[in-house]
């Protein structure tokens, strides 16, 4: 199952060149990477990215994380993603721009 991180351009970057990050700001406050599934992602983008337009979405397949990502209550009490260790560049399946558009971000076809 893929799961899927929004990162800014410049956390991207950064993650790109380091070859592992420990997540955005929000991940460092909270002590884990958030993650969320295919049908939580869109509701992510407008909740926490409301007005950003230089996103990138990264995909990982769920089960080549480990022991490390457990599967936690959050919004709304739905199970979410969370890793608890440095997340790697060779663990990224894809990354795509997310664009903003005039209704909201739009994901990369097939994604659903």
């Amino acid at each position: 199952m893929l799961i899927y991180k929004i990162l800014r351009r410049p956390e991207w970057d950064a993650f790109r060149a380091a070859r592992e990050t420990l997540g955005a700001p929000v991940d460092l406050a909270d002590g884990y990477i958030h993650f969320s599934t295919a049908a939580q992602v869109a509701e992510t983008a407008a909740k926490w990215f409301a007005t950003e337009s230089d996103l990138v979405l990264v995909a990982f397949e769920s089960d080549r994380l480990g022991p490390a990502l457990r599967w936690e209550p959050a919004r709304n009490g739905a199970l979410f993603p969370h890793l608890y260790r440095p997340l790697l560049l060779s663990e990224v399946v894809w990354d795509k721009s997310l664009p903003l558009g005039a209704s909201g971000h739009i994901f990369p076809e097939g994604m659903w």
